[in-house]
């Protein structure tokens, strides 16, 4: 018997019309014409990245309103939130990855089991990643930070947020089990209503409007807690009520070390490649510290806005993910191989777009994120030398995706270290040794350049080529 399996008192008539309506085809991943497959799987994933952005931007404005020491708290607990966020999101690939890859084989059970392991494991990581937070946050704050008013906020917020890691990891763990079935609006319903829900909240919680009582920093973990909750309660109820190709079962909890090893073969380099480029900041930081404050801000102003620049990319090449999964399990090389194609042209069409951008008004785009004119100025130099990388780094970006998609985490990861660290790193440090801040600006497209070329061996070994078992 499915876990959850007991039905919702409206179940049935609900259960009947979703079944109506939302049934498919379950080889509609190997049938449909891949550039409308992939956008009809990519919008969603884009429509709700963006409205993610936008509730992070506004979490951050009602801090703000607290204090400066509010938000300064905020700001040195995110490093340790982004890391329980980074385990849930990377081991959520993995599960993604082994659900379409089974799927596409005709191994139901394997999928099942696929999914029940991968939650439970979920479940697990957030318990130990509750206690190890809450436990390291004193210490951490104080790496930072001497002030007793901002360690206490710190430790405020930090207590409540991390309260919910179960969760943040069960909510992972649906989003990534309807995304690897095709179910992407399911998945959009979920992160939308707790964005906003979370942005409702966050006054209300925070200033105490109406019959809620101000709770100040507290309010603000509980409104983002919440936001999470609800998404979990959205995807608990669509998975009661809508069929699903998938299913959580009792019998397959008991633990497979065979699966558990495809699970973390794919989640830990996924894990891996989202902390990458917080490490790469801090090594470009202690770099571009020697000639002035405002070159430091430029690496981290550049990623908050690629987030914006490559918004549309990670959606398609999350769309990708699952069909190019489903299709590699079925053995259908030559549609893999197409789907491969049309995701690199579409990724590099919106690059292309990003660099004219980039090139046409770098100073507006910087003044998005600072007033300072001397930043402002550096960051055009900087904005304009980064993003002639932009077109190459389409192949890097569609190739990591396709090997996550195919259960090839290792490759990805390798792709990833060259990205961020093998190639940038060393060629940031030595020409900022002969051009200064501009050396370090440089080392981007150098390295999008060379990680190109490795990109495309790797994808013309692991990924074009004839299918091996599973």
């Amino acid at each position: 018997m499915p876990l959850f399996a007991t039905q919702l008192p409206f179940g049935n008539c609900v259960a009947y019309f979703f079944a109506r309506r939302y049934e498919m085809n379950e080889t509609f991943m190997k049938e449909k014409p891949v550039f409308p497959l992939i956008m009809s799987m990519a919008l969603p994933m884009v429509i709700s990245m963006l409205v993610n952005s936008l509730y992070n931007i506004v979490d951050s404005f009602f801090v703000a309103q607290i204090s400066e020491d509010a938000m300064t708290a905020l700001s040195l607990v995110y490093p340790v939130q982004n890391f329980v966020n980074a385990i849930a999101i990377g081991f959520g690939v993995g599960i993604s990855s082994q659900i379409s890859l089974h799927l596409g084989a005709g191994h139901r059970r394997s999928a099942d089991m696929a999914a029940t392991q991968g939650t439970a494991l979920s479940v697990i990581h957030g318990l130990v990643m509750t206690v190890i937070s809450i436990s390291i946050m004193p210490s951490f704050l104080r790496l930072f930070t001497s002030d007793s008013r901002v360690i206490q906020l710190g430790l405020k917020y930090s207590v409540i947020v991390f309260c919910f890691s179960v969760i943040v990891g069960l909510n992972l763990a649906f989003e990534k089990l309807f995304q690897a079935i095709g179910r992407m609006k399911s998945s959009m319903m979920g992160m939308i209503s707790g964005c906003i829900a979370n942005i409702i909240l966050d006054p209300l919680l925070i200033f105490g409007i109406g019959p809620f009582p101000a709770m100040g920093m507290e309010g603000a973990a509980l409104a983002t807690g919440l936001g999470q909750a609800l998404n979990l309660v959205i995807y608990l109820i669509l998975y009661h009520t809508m069929p699903t190709q998938v299913r959580l079962r009792k019998s397959c909890l008991k633990p497979d070390l065979s699966m558990n090893k495809k699970l973390y073969s794919v989640g830990i380099p996924a894990i891996l490649n989202l902390a990458l480029p917080s490490l790469l900041i801090s090594v470009l930081n202690s770099i571009l510290a020697v000639y002035s404050q405002s070159y430091v801000v430029i690496p981290g102003i550049y990623y908050k806005m690629q987030t914006f620049l490559y918004l549309p990319a990670s959606g398609i090449v999350q769309g990708m993910r699952p069909v190019i999964g489903y299709n590699y399990g079925a053995g259908e090389q030559k549609r893999v191989r197409k789907i491969y194609m049309v995701t690199l042209t579409m990724t590099c069409v919106i690059m292309v777009l990003g660099t004219v951008v980039c090139l046409a008004i770098p100073g507006s785009l910087m003044g998005m994120f600072t007033s300072n004119a001397d930043t402002i100025l550096a960051g055009k130099s900087a904005l304009r030398i980064i993003s002639i990388g932009f077109i190459v780094s389409s192949l890097s970006v569609t190739a990591c995706g396709a090997l996550e998609g195919l259960g090839k985490g290792t490759p990805s990861l390798l792709i990833s270290l060259c990205r961020y660290v093998l190639i940038i790193i060393p060629a940031a440090f030595l020409l900022s040794k002969s051009f200064g801040p501009s050396g370090v600006w440089h080392a981007f497209w150098i390295a999008e350049a060379v990680t190109a070329l490795v990109s495309f061996m790797i994808s013309k070994k692991e990924v074009l080529q004839k299918k091996t078992t599973l």
